[in-house]
C-alpha cells in the first residue's frame, strides 16, 4: 500500500492504519484463528508502530529546533506538513545489528517559539 498523507480527506486513522499495514511484515491478515494470537499480533505491531512514531517525533523536533536556532521561520503551515508515519528512511528488510552498549541520546523536549503570525 502506498503513502497516504494526512488530509481532510483522509482522516488521521486511516493513515495510521496505512502505516500499520507497511510495517506490518506479514501483510494486513491476521493469519490465525486464535482470538490470542490476533491480539498478540494487534498489540506487537501497535508497538512496534509507536517506537517508529517515537523515532520520527524526536528526528522531527530535533529539526524544528536547529530551524529556529537557525532563525528559520517554523509556521503552523510547515509543521502541518509533518507526519509521525514518514517512513522514507525506514529499511522494513533491511540489516540490523543490536548493539545494546550503544544508547540513544536522551530525549530533551523543549517548547518551540509561538508560530509566526499566531498571535
Amino acid at each position: 500500500m502506498g503513502f497516504l498523507a494526512q488530509t481532510a480527506k483522509n482522516p488521521k486513522i486511516e493513515s495510521y492504519n496505512d502505516f500499520l499495514d507497511w510495517i506490518g511484515f506479514g501483510g494486513p491478515v491476521l493469519k490465525s484463528g486464535d482470538p490470542v494470537e490476533q491480539l498478540k499480533q494487534v498489540k506487537y505491531m501497535d508497538l512496534v508502530a509507536n517506537a517508529i512514531m517515537l523515532h520520527n517525533v524526536a528526528d522531527l523536533t530535533d529539526v524544528l529546533s536547529a530551524m529556529v536556532d537557525e532563525g528559520l521561520p517554523v509556521t503552523r503551515e510547515l509543521v502541518s506538513h509533518t507526519s509521525p508515519y514518514m517512513r522514507d528512511r525506514l529499511r522494513r528488510f533491511g540489516r540490523y545489528s543490536l548493539d545494546m552498549e550503544d544508547l540513544p541520546p536522551a530525549l530533551h523536549p523543549r517548547s518551540l517559539p509561538v508560530f509566526v503570525g499566531d498571535r
